[in-house]
């Protein structure tokens, strides 16, 4: 018999995915076979999954914490925002279409079956699934073809936990207001509540913990302190994505409009002897950078014209001429290159923009997407490297004969003469701990995390160790639901 119970959020941004990831954890400890979902995900941080598609990063986290490979059907429908209007479609692992914010909303009802049918594939497997919402029920806006929250558990017959954010203030008012504005259907689909993000001593929130029960009905099953190590786990939202201080290293990273795949960062933002810095638009390049790291983007094209409107292509000329090293990943690495051709518009306008000039490569974008896990070795001294490729366009150039890796048994990425300058499709090569010391003593620098996997572990324990510590977990067992396959 398979239960399942859904987390959802009085607001974005409450801690949905930190949560979801803790009760995995502390439900596999418990020898429980767990499983996550969450129907619709909107982020251009995805994970690409053992059987060869793509989800959100955070579905990523929390099969980790399950102590299982990611897969397709945690997260059935993932939106990648590619301008302010529209976003590419990825249903069940593979990119189906780019629409616009209008005609994806006339598509959710036909989307709602293949989420459905993901869900009944992993309750087939599983004891207990823990869903995820996305945004927040009280968008009652947005409820009429709604497949990410009340729609979703209505439709699988889940029932649903509210989080609200005490951080932000006026959580009192988030719950209340969510159960009163709800229709009586979906308010009564909510069992229970818990308030995440609290500061100093949580007996002191003991009233509004009554209070809300008294006016909405729910279950009250506790109050999470703030989890100071939640930075140490891979981010998902590009909100998310703050500057960390560390040591004399400093490594700058442009935040770009449409950023993706920036988990690149986390295993160096982990390095107590290294600063990543985030420059905010408005900002200048840091003179005093070691490194300019140019990540990934879910438009190039548009990203590129973006850095430059920034001046940023200023400040990385002068960075390089000053002796700096820059590292572009994958749509980073395309801007390096002398050109960036997209002939079929499939970025938007048709055309061929030039590029940062600072490698001698040149990419065209086609439609074909790669997307896989790869394996090999940096070439400099044979260390081993492993992570995935998810890009559109391939380049091919001069500089390509100066390939630093070698992925597959084929050599990969390019670099300048000098090798201070290097490009590369490769996301996750900083999580191999080897690779990680060679690359920072490149820049003087050295590693003091001997293994960031492991940290990353530890972690997701103490997460677990957290929420046991401060909800009723048994209670919210109370509150699961068979699932009706």
């Amino acid at each position: 018999m398979t239960r399942a119970i859904m987390i959802q959020g009085a607001g974005s941004n409450v801690g949905k995915s930190m949560i979801v990831a803790g009760l995995c954890r502390l439900l596999t400890r418990r020898g429980m076979s767990v499983r996550p979902f969450k129907p619709q995900n909107m982020s251009n941080n995805a994970a690409v999954t053992v059987d060869g598609g793509e989800i959100g990063r955070a579905q990523a986290l929390q099969a980790r914490a399950c102590g299982v490979a990611a897969h397709t059907d945690m997260n059935p429908i993932l939106l990648k925002p590619e301008t302010d209007i529209g976003a590419q479609v990825i249903v069940q692992g593979k990119r189906v279409a780019t629409l616009k914010a209008r005609d994806y909303a006339k598509a959710k009802p036909q989307l709602l079956v293949p989420a459905v049918e993901s869900f009944h594939r992993l309750a087939g497997e599983a004891e207990i699934i823990v869903l995820e919402g996305a945004g927040s029920p009280a968008e009652i806006n947005l409820r009429a073809g709604d497949i990410a929250n009340m729609g979703f558990a209505e439709a699988a017959g889940v029932p649903v936990v509210l989080v609200g954010d005490i951080d932000r203030g006026g959580v009192i008012a988030q719950m209340v207001g969510t159960s009163a504005i709800l229709p009586p259907s979906d308010r009564d689909r909510i069992k229970g509540f818990l308030i995440n993000k609290f500061r100093g001593d949580v007996s002191l929130f003991d009233d509004g913990m009554t209070a809300i029960s008294d006016h909405t009905g729910w279950t009250a099953l506790g109050v999470l302190p703030w989890f100071p190590d939640a930075w140490r786990l891979p981010a998902e939202d590009v909100m998310d994505i703050t500057s960390s201080k560390g040591g004399p290293l400093k490594i700058a990273v442009p935040r770009l409009p449409r950023i993706s795949n920036f988990d690149d960062l986390d295993p160096l933002s982990a390095e107590p002897g290294v600063t990543v810095e985030i420059i905010e638009p408005g900002r200048a390049l840091p003179g005093d950078a070691a490194l300019v790291i140019l990540p990934g983007s879910k438009s190039t094209i548009g990203d590129l014209a973006a850095f430059r409107a920034e001046g940023w292509d200023t400040d990385l000329f002068a960075h390089v001429r000053r002796g700096g090293h820059v590292l572009g990943l994958c749509g980073g690495y395309q801007m390096l290159g002398r050109i960036v051709s997209d002939p079929d518009g499939i970025e938007g306008v048709k055309g061929a923009v030039p590029g940062l000039g600072l490698l001698d490569v040149t990419t065209e974008m086609s439609h074909d997407k790669t997307l896989h896990r790869v394996t090999g070795k940096a070439l400099t001294k044979d260390l081993p490297v492993s992570g995935y490729e998810i890009h559109l366009g391939e380049t091919t150039g001069p500089d390509c004969g100066r390939a630093w890796l070698e992925i597959e048994g084929r050599g990969a990425g390019a670099a300048s003469v000098n090798g201070r300058i290097r490009g590369c499709y490769v996301h996750g090569i900083f999580a191999q701990d080897a690779f990680r010391a060679d690359y920072l003593s490149q820049l003087g620098g050295g590693s003091d995390v001997p293994s960031y996997e492991d940290s990353v572990e530890r972690t997701l324990d103490h997460l677990a160790d957290h929420l046991a510590a401060h909800l009723n977990i048994e209670r919210l067992l109370g509150l699961t639901e068979k699932v009706d396959l």
